[in-house]
């Protein structure tokens, strides 16, 4: 069996060795798309594969686990094996990652634990989590004939808390479920988070997070080592090649020939792991929130990232440019030319059916009822769309006030199913003005989940339960005896589209298209408002009109020979009676 040890430099077999790693995450790729990106790491010269693993996937609901499909991980390391790959692996609890509550599952929102601390109910649920992981990963390290090099403990927690005994117990249930291998820790490169956020004391491996300057943020992580008396190599864990882009803001990229100088400056210096190497897609309701002040603002589907690889996983520039510089340096690497796949412009397709949500509710969604309206985690749900149903009487002649309190993320409002408010998070808590035209209306409010924050102190704030919250007000009390429908939309097939279409609501449409040979493509969402899209009942993730990418992008894998239905539940009332598909990304022009 191979070695690895970790001394004054990295040793593979009692040999010095430069990790050349990049990230791929296996949860953003579709698994029939895995040798696709493994390959082109491979092809650049690089021998290491990073991933996170995302705890809220592989056990969506409490004690149901799985490793099926998209979230195989044992697969994704077996291709890498035989590409000749090495992998680092992140095993949670949390990962960032510009991903839902960054990789925490949401029922944990309802257990009333304090998460990334030492709370023994917490630590009791990641116990039960990695019982069930880490005994899988334990057979994939290299002492096991596997290819996994090291495993980290935790993410970046010192930007986040400075509580050791929380730190050694996440290492004490790694070692107990059979991790072997080296552990290390990745935080910023400055020693206020690696004082916080490591466990040099314990002899576990510290490396650093930056995406340029690599001499500055290197002396700074050789500097910490110096204070503790460590003889370690130097690695940048993850080396930013790129940036994630949010709602309504212009898409972020990098000069690929600025980009290459900065890596091989940091390659020259130590170990390295470009993040990412190919992004990927925040598929179905899986995208992070960025936190910022009393805002939080949403992040977009792709996770394209500027990164080596585009989210299709094709070779950018970045690569070209990269590899190109590596030769020059590194002759004796093995080097190949990239994968690259075609992507298609299917033929417009025409609408066939119709529905209004809120005709079909019942088709789609359990109802459950109560006094006052329960939140999304107190219902059982943990991401997508929540429909709250009341009726409300008219007590005078003029227009009546209306106050939603502390809903969570976006709402809609509607008297008698004509749409009267849709409010953000600050907006919500004004005054909505209603009209009521009967002596007893129907109130019905849509909340969105847009998605939970993945990093800072806001992981642990009351903003990160979503549905309406503390409830609604009409004058000056609080309404009362609530119809509630949770909608993560995963019983479309219940659909019945026999039944009525609205103006100006919330609906379904539905689209067929024939295909004989499956290619990528990218569904152009531009003439829609807002909403998901379904792909043989595939979650491809969020459109917006809002921008700045105005198309979601749809593997080849989640299409087969056929027929194909194609879903797009739109919750403004804008849509379009034929549905476009484009070879490549559509961008809108952000003032």
């Amino acid at each position: 069996m191979k070695n690895f040890q970790i001394r004054e430099d990295f040793y593979l077999d009692d040999r010095p060795f430069k990790i050349l790693s990049g990230a791929i995450h296996y949860f953003r790729i579709h698994p029939d798309d895995w040798y696709h990106s493994l390959y082109n790491l491979k092809a650049l010269g690089f021998n290491t594969v990073e991933t996170y693993v995302p705890w809220n996937l592989h056990e969506p609901q409490k004690g149901a686990f799985t490793t099926e499909g998209i979230v195989d991980i044992e697969r994704f390391l077996s291709i890498a094996q035989e590409l000749g790959l090495y992998a680092i692996v992140r095993p949670s609890p949390y990962i960032c990652a510009e991903w839902e509550w960054g990789g925490l599952p949401a029922w944990l929102l309802a257990e009333q634990v304090r998460v990334r601390s030492s709370d023994s109910a917490y630590l009791r649920h990641v116990e039960d989590y990695y019982a069930f992981l880490l005994p899988i990963l334990a057979k994939h390290q290299l002492s096991q004939g596997g290819n996994i090099l090291m495993f980290q403990v935790e993410n970046e927690y010192g930007s986040y808390g400075e509580e050791k005994a929380y730190l050694r117990a996440i290492a004490e249930l790694m070692r107990k479920y059979g991790l072997t291998a080296p552990f290390f820790t990745s935080d910023g490169p400055w020693r206020a988070t690696l004082r916080a956020g490591t466990l040099i004391e314990d002899d576990i491996l510290v490396t650093g997070n930056f995406g340029s300057k690599a001499a500055e943020n290197f002396d700074q992580l050789q500097a910490f080592f110096d204070e503790h008396g460590k003889k370690w190599p130097l690695m940048c864990m993850e080396f930013w090649d790129g940036w994630f882009n949010r709602w309504g803001d212009e898409v972020i990229r990098r000069d690929p020939d600025e980009l290459a100088l900065a890596v091989m400056d940091t390659i020259e210096r130590g170990s390295i792991n470009l993040y990412m190497f190919h992004g990927g897609t925040n598929f179905g309701f899986m995208n992070g929130c960025s936190a910022r002040g009393q805002v939080d603002l949403p992040q977009v589907t792709s996770y394209d990232y500027d990164a080596i690889l585009d989210e299709a996983g094709n070779p950018t520039k970045k690569f070209y440019k990269l590899q190109e510089l590596m030769k020059k340096s590194y002759p004796q690497l093995d080097y190949a030319d990239p994968l690259v796949k075609e992507a298609k412009a299917y033929p417009t397709v025409s609408l066939n059916d119709k529905v209004s949500l809120f005709s079909i509710l019942e088709n789609v969604s359990d109802c459950q009822e109560a006094f006052y309206p329960k939140s999304m985690e107190e219902l059982g749900q943990n991401v997508g769309y929540t429909c709250y149903r009341t009726w409300i009487e008219k007590d005078k002649l003029e227009a009546e006030r209306l106050r939603i309190i502390d809903a969570r993320d976006r709402v809609q409002v509607f008297l008698a199913g004509e749409k009267v408010a849709t409010q953000y998070q600050e907006e919500i808590g004004e005054d909505i003005f209603l009209n009521q035209l009967t002596k007893e209306t129907d109130l019905t409010i849509l909340v969105e989940n847009m998605g939970r924050v993945n990093y800072g102190h806001k992981l642990t704030a009351p903003t990160q339960r979503k549905g309406l919250g503390r409830g609604v007000i009409a004058d000056l009390h609080f309404i009362g005896q609530w119809e509630m429908y949770p909608l993560p939309l995963d019983r479309l097939q219940e659909l019945d589209f026999t039944k009525e279409w609205q103006e100006n609501q919330p609906a379904f449409y539905r689209y067929h298209i024939n295909v004989e040979h499956a290619q990528d493509t990218y569904l152009d969402m531009t003439g829609f408002g807002k909403g998901v899209v379904f792909v043989n009942q595939q979650n491809m993730g969020r459109f917006w009109e809002r921008g700045p990418i105005l198309s979601l992008y749809i593997p080849k894998g989640y299409l087969k020979k056929g027929e194909n239905e194609i879903i797009v539940f739109e919750t403004e009332g804008t849509y379009r009676e034929n549905l476009r598909f484009s070879p490549e990304p559509i961008y809108k022009d952000i003032l």
